[in-house]
Order: C-alpha cells, then sequence, then structure tokens
C-alpha cells in the first residue's frame, strides 16, 4: 500500500496529542519540531548508511540500526562510514542514539532523557557548524514540558513511540517538508496571535510566489530574499513555481539559492530545520539570525536578488534614529517611516535588496494605503518612480495572528508607464468556523487578473498616474474599485398604486363583512370590530 502526504500528516499529528492535552502549542511546537526533524535526520542517515554497506535499500529501518550497530562495533569500518556521512549530511549520529536506537531503549525500559540531550548536542557540535545551535530550545528539563522528570521522560517517550512506527524513507524527498509546513499550519491555527506570527498561510505564501516568479520561472540560479522569513514558509514556496528544464535535463529547483533573515532565535532555527528537512543544499540556505531594520543585511554579493518576499510584523515599533537617514535604503526618501510603524521601513529595506529586473510582493496592513506625514510622502515618492506595480486587497481573517483585513503590495523597478493595479479581494474567500480561506479559485482568479492587468467590474481596475496623482497619492483600495451593489430604485408611482388597490381591497372585505354581520343580527364597526 502506497503512503501518501495525508497519511504522514496525520500520523505525525498524532504524535502531538500526548502534549496537546497539557501545553499550548506555542509551548510544544518546539518539542515536537525538534524531535521530528531528529527522526527524519536519524532515518536518512540509517538508510544512506545501510545503502553504502549493501549497495541496496534496507527492508525496514530495523534491519538497517542492527546493520549500523554491527558498523559501528568495527572500528575501521565505522571510521570510513562516519567520515562519509558527515561529508554527505554534515555529521554522523551514533549508532547508540539514533532515533531507532531511542525506542529500543524506551522498549526495553532503559531510556534517559539525559542521552537524547547528548545526542542532539553531538550534532549541534558536528565539524562545519551546519547544525550548530539548532536544538537551542529544545530544552529536556524545563519546566515548561511537565514539572517532574518522571512526567518528562514518559512524556517524551510516549512521543519518540508515536514516531517511531513512521518510516521516512519510504516517503518521497518533498513529503516530509510538507509535513512539516502541515505541522507549523496545525500550530498556528491552535495558538493564534502567538504561534502565527512565525507562518504566512499557504494560499497567501502561493500567490506572493506566483507573483515574483512570473517571468522568472524558467531561470537558473534564481535568487530569493525573505527579510522576516519566519519559519521560511514564504521562502520555500518559491520552488513551486520555478521549472525545471526536463528536455535538457536541468534542474532549476534546487539551483534556487534561498536568503532569508530572521529576528527570533527560536524562529530562526525553526526556519534552518524547514530547510534542510525537503533537502535545500547546504551551499543554497543562507539564513541569519539578526535585526533586519537595525543593521543592513546582506552587505556581501549578492545584495540584491531575483525576488524579494515578506510578511513582516505589522505596524511594528522600531528606533527610526536619525543616522538611518544617511542609510543607502532609506535615503533616496529624504524622511524616515514614524517609529511607531515600521512598516514602509521594512518595504523600503526588501525594495533596496531587489534587481532592477526582479519583483517584490510584501504583505502589509491598510494603512499604508492612506495614512499621511513621512508615510504619505514616501509612498509619493515611490508612484512618482512607478515602483508601486500592484496593490491586492486580501480578505479580513485569512491570518492567524490578526483579524485585520491586509493587502499585498508588488513593487518593481521598471514599471516606467506609473500605472498601478488594484485588485479588491477582500469578498473573495470561503468561510469556515471563525476563519477565512483563499481556496484554489480564488488565487487563480487573483493572478489571472494580476497577468492580464486589465479592469474587471467590481473587482480590479488599472489606474493610471494621473489618476493616482489627482487622488493626492491615496491607494485606498475604494478609490479605485467600486464594489458596492447598486440599490434596486423604487417605482414610487407603482408603489402608491399598489398601496391605493390594496386599501381599496380592504374596503371592499369590510363591505362584505359589515352585509354578513348584519344576516346574523350582529353590529359591525369600520375597523373590523364587532
Amino acid at each position: 500500500m502506497s503512503l501518501t502526504a495525508r497519511d504522514l500528516n496525520a500520523a505525525l499529528w498524532a504524535a502531538a496529542d500526548e502534549m496537546r492535552l497539557v501545553m499550548s502549542a506555542d509551548v510544544y511546537k518546539d518539542y515536537l519540531l525538534g524531535l521530528v526533524f531528529y527522526k527524519a535526520l536519524s532515518d536518512k542517515i540509517l538508510v544512506e548508511a545501510y545503502e553504502l554497506l549493501n549497495d541496496e535499500k534496507p527492508e525496514s529501518l530495523e534491519v538497517a540500526q542492527k546493520a549500523y550497530e554491527e558498523a559501528g562495533a568495527d572500528s575501521e569500518v565505522w571510521f570510513d562510514l562516519k567520515a562519509e556521512l558527515e561529508d554527505r549530511f554534515g555529521c554522523a549520529i551514533h549508532p547508540r542514539m539514533t532515533f531507532s536506537a531511542f525506542y529500543q531503549q524506551i522498549n526495553e525500559r532503559t531510556f534517559m532523557l539525559d542521552d537524547l540531550s547528548q545526542a542532539f548536542r553531538d550534532v549541534e557540535a558536528a565539524s562545519g557548524g551546519v547544525y550548530a545551535g539548532l536544538f537551542d530550545d529544545f530544552d529536556i528539563q524545563s519546566k515548561d514540558l511537565v514539572k517532574t522528570p518522571d512526567k518528562r521522560n514518559s512524556m517524551i517517550s510516549a512521543v519518540i513511540s508515536k514516531l517511531a512506527t513512521i518510516d521516512f524513507s519510504r516517503y518521497p524527498e518533498d513529503a516530509l517538508g510538507d509535513a512539516y509546513e502541515y505541522l507549523i499550519s496545525q500550530f498556528a491555527s491552535e495558538s493564534g496571535k502567538k504561534a502565527g506570527e512565525f507562518y504566512t498561510p499557504q494560499a497567501v505564501s502561493t500567490l506572493i510566489a506566483r507573483i515574483v516568479t512570473y517571468g522568472q520561472d524558467t531561470k537558473y540560479g534564481f535568487t530569493v530574499y525573505d527579510p522576516t522569513c519566519g519559519s521560511g514558509s514564504l521562502l520555500l514556496q518559491i520552488r513551486n513555481f520555478i521549472k525545471d528544464d526536463e528536455e535538457n535535463g536541468v534542474d532549476k529547483k534546487h539551483s534556487i539559492q534561498f536568503f532569508g533573515q530572521e529576528l527570533k532565535n527560536q524562529t530562526f532555527n525553526l526556519a534552518r530545520m524547514n530547510m534542510m528537512l525537503p533537502r535545500v543544499p547546504g551551499s543554497h540556505q543562507h539564513l541569519r539570525n539578526g535585526d533586519t531594520l537595525d543593521a543592513d543585511w546582506p552587505t556581501d554579493e549578492p545584495t540584491n536578488f531575483d525576488a524579494v518576499v515578506m510578511n513582516p510584523p505589522y505596524s511594528q515599533k522600531y528606533s527610526a534614529a536619525e543616522g538611518l537617514l544617511t542609510d543607502p535604503r532609506f535615503a533616496p526618501y529624504k524622511k524616515l517611516p514614524p517609529a511607531s510603524k515600521a512598516d514602509f521601513a521594512f518595504l523600503l529595506h526588501g525594495f533596496y535588496h531587489l534587481k532592477d529586473t526582479g519583483t517584490m510582493g510584501i504583505v502589509l496592513p491598510h494603512g499604508v494605503l492612506f495614512r499621511g506625514g513621512s508615510e504619505g510622502t514616501i509612498r509619493e515618492e515611490l508612484l512618482k518612480k512607478g515602483n508601486i506595480y500592484a496593490v491586492i486587497g486580501l480578505p479580513a481573517g485569512i491570518f492567524f495572528s490578526t483579524p485585520i483585513p491586509t493587502c499585498v503590495v508588488v513593487l518593481k523597478k521598471n514599471n516606467t508607464e506609473r500605472n498601478v493595479l488594484f485588485i479588491d479581494a477582500s469578498k473573495e474567500f470561503r468561510k469556515e468556523r471563525a476563519k477565512n480561506f483563499l481556496d484554489p479559485e480564488h488565487i487563480e482568479k487573483l493572478f489571472t487578473t494580476y497577468v492580464e492587468r486589465k479592469d474587471v467590474e467590481k473587482y480590479a481596475h488599472l489606474a493610471s498616474f494621473d489618476e493616482i496623482e489627482k487622488n493626492g497619492f491615496n491607494l485606498n483600495i475604494p478609490r479605485y474599485v467600486d464594489t458596492s451593489e447598486e440599490e434596486e430604485e423604487i417605482d414610487l408611482q407603482a408603489t402608491f398604486a399598489e398601496l391605493a388597490k390594496l386599501e381599496q381591497e380592504e374596503r371592499e372585505v369590510d363591505a362584505r363583512l359589515a352585509e354578513f354581520f348584519k344576516e346574523l343580527g350582529v353590529c359591525f364597526n369600520e375597523g373590523g370590530k364587532a
């Protein structure tokens, strides 16, 4: 029986049950994702080791584990095998510290949490620094997990036992990466704002990825940058829209260079794991833990990219120090965005790192479209240079982190006509309980409208620069796309005629009733009262 992505998703989510009962998703996600990552790495190493030793795939992980232990017991064999695994994976897990070994120890009642902690430390300390600090947030001794050591041991053992039934080597290469994204989306859904900040819903990621790769989808060595990358979901979506040259055997998807920066260390490590699982080559991963606005990055080649994608924190405070006015990211606009709202600061940072031939897509609150002051000045300058290419209004309630409506602003450096396409998709969604969702048909309509760049009644309008200028460079979508429904005109003459007819009918009924009651000898008053 073939295994599907749905099977994998269900099995992984079931492994969270032991934790879900006693802690919130924003707490247990680090533990579960850490264990899933270690399990995946361990399985890949076991299978690879078996193939190196026997020139064939193992029948099961149990068979691979036995062969791995035998190799570990032979110092000469282990020396060569270890070196080969370190070259391929950046580390070689000790035979008694594989995920399969820990499962055996649980069944034999010899498992110790300290051994798991040591296994993580060993991976982090592997030569080359590929995994350095990766498990910083996996604190086995934390009371956030559960209060007593025995209970922590029991809980982790239960999760390991559930994960141990999954053989990751039996799924396609991309299945695990997709499953990891599924888990991240589930955590965001369960925790709302707390966990939602590191995840961009797949539908929005898909839309932005299609937009920024359009016209560049056959490029070899495509470069993409996300200055607020969160879990890396928006970056990784790009792979789905770069086309391989199958006729000439050119794998363009694996030629993509990913650049990302994330402020929170916890989320930064999550992005690293997310990159490693779908086997993005280490040389193609360029992730940095840092403050995007405080200090510019990247500053070494390359510094400009084919695409920039962003879903930054909305209306966040930042330093807005005067020294930033000399920073090349902000200097051309002569004013800094207000300290209370960093929305335009994130936009300008990303735009600075965009190639002249590239496309940028950024998710922002609607306020950036019409707020005045320094934001109005910056917006006007961008419009005069033809840098704002499209504004797409999204439905409210599609993000886990906020209920407010948002928009996607698309920017280019070569829009000489200086026109702007406005799309109002605020009413295009599927409602499910308290959440709104963009389905594939909604995304397809949005993307097709973006590409065709034509007016669509009550949905889209291509506004000229003159029109925008007459509106005072205000980009509020309702100024350009009227989605209101016309009220049905009331024919007053027909209405009065109908009322007169009803009154006449009422008088006729009263007269008939009066005659009827007269025959019965009952007094009948006008108005129907006997």
